[in-house]
């Protein structure tokens, strides 16, 4: 168990420590202006093998899959997992939280959860669904462990489903959000092996987005390097907070990508497709269509956090991409949260 004086200590995320999770339910819970960026894959749909198909179809898109597992809940169910779409809960993001109490394995039937299966593979791309699915089993024991809500309703024109558990907020709005990319701020993370990760972060499915990252700083020359390592703290995590925009009125800390050469440039390009890899094609060319909007990759800014370096070893745990439209806040230390917020830039810019 963490030391509790650790000053990474995060009741957050020591409450789903693996250990006491295995103390607490044994093993039974376990049975993307200077171009356009690269975009992604597809991410089709798949039957889950093994698992009840009652009511799910292969291909479907997970908007569909939403209406369907609305449709199928009891009045019981619906009382608690059903929300107003103007309710508070609905744009919150934190690294470790339940939306609703019960978990998917408490609360759903195994043709529901099937579903909610479905849903949460249709938002990944295919490459990813596998590593998002594995860091779940060693964060909090599967994704049956998680927790869902459901606000507005299929059919409206407004409705939006959401997961969240340790180390992940993801949602599923079909474009109810206008002008928000994922529908609002998602987060996603990954303790791999351990709490405390060594400085090459082993097993961590999201450590390649900070080695391409760090690419890019090596890159620089030396007035760059200055500009773009802060030397001050890094950016505490505060909830829904720690995703707040500043808009084009205010200057992010780090170096703008305007002040980069063409082939740093082609890198910054690189590390956003790297960053959008685990998402459905759909979401990643959102992000892209925003940040255009917003003035392109030249309005962005990185920045990299002196504090915090693990292993002394000048690879940068802890950045950030952020722009007037747009945070994609890495803290690596001591394992891997990231914070996302990408929406239409406010009209100042």
């Amino acid at each position: 168990m963490t030391d509790p004086k650790n000053r990474y200590a995060c009741p957050d995320c020591e409450e789903f420590s693996r250990r006491k999770f295995l103390k607490t339910v044994g093993g039974a819970a376990l049975a993307l202006s200077a171009g356009s960026l690269p975009l992604l894959g597809a991410c089709p749909a798949h039957a889950v093998a093994g698992k009840p198909e009652t009511l799910v179809k292969a291909g479907s898109k997970p908007e569909t899959l939403v209406k369907t597992l609305h449709d199928s809940l009891t009045e019981t169910q619906s009382k608690t997992v059903l929300f107003p779409w103007d309710h508070p809960l609905r744009g919150k993001v934190d690294n470790n939280w339940a939306i609703t109490q019960p978990t998917i394995a408490e609360f759903f039937t195994p043709d529901q959860q099937a579903m909610i299966r479905e849903i949460f593979r249709g938002l990944h791309s295919e490459e990813y669904y596998p590593k998002v699915m594995a860091h779940m089993d060693e964060d909090a024991g599967g994704i049956q462990n998680y927790h869902v809500a459901l606000f507005g309703a299929p059919g409206s024109g407004k409705f939006e489903w959401v997961l969240t558990g340790r180390h992940c907020t993801v949602r599923c709005d079909g474009d109810s959000v206008e002008g928000e990319a994922f529908g609002g701020p998602i987060f996603y993370g990954h303790a791999a092996k351990d709490f405390n990760e060594a400085a090459d972060h082993p097993g961590n499915v999201y450590w390649y987005q900070a080695k391409r990252a760090n690419q890019l700083f090596r890159a620089l020359d030396g007035k760059q390097r200055e500009a773009a390592l802060v030397r001050g703290e890094y950016p505490q995590e505060r909830g829904t907070e720690t995703v707040h925009l500043r808009g084009g009125g205010a200057s992010p800390p780090g170096l703008r990508v305007e002040a980069m050469s063409k082939d740093q440039k082609a890198l910054v390009r690189e590390v956003m497709a790297d960053l959008l890899r685990p998402f459905r094609r759909a979401d990643a060319d959102e992000v892209i269509k925003l940040i255009d909007a917003a003035g392109g990759i030249d309005r962005l800014s990185m920045a990299f956090y002196s504090q915090d370096d693990i292993g002394n070893d000048g690879v940068w745990d802890i950045w950030q991409v952020e722009g007037p439209a747009m945070i994609w806040y890495f803290r690596g230390a001591p394992h891997v949260h990231t914070w996302v917020h990408v929406r239409k830039a406010p009209e100042s810019v």
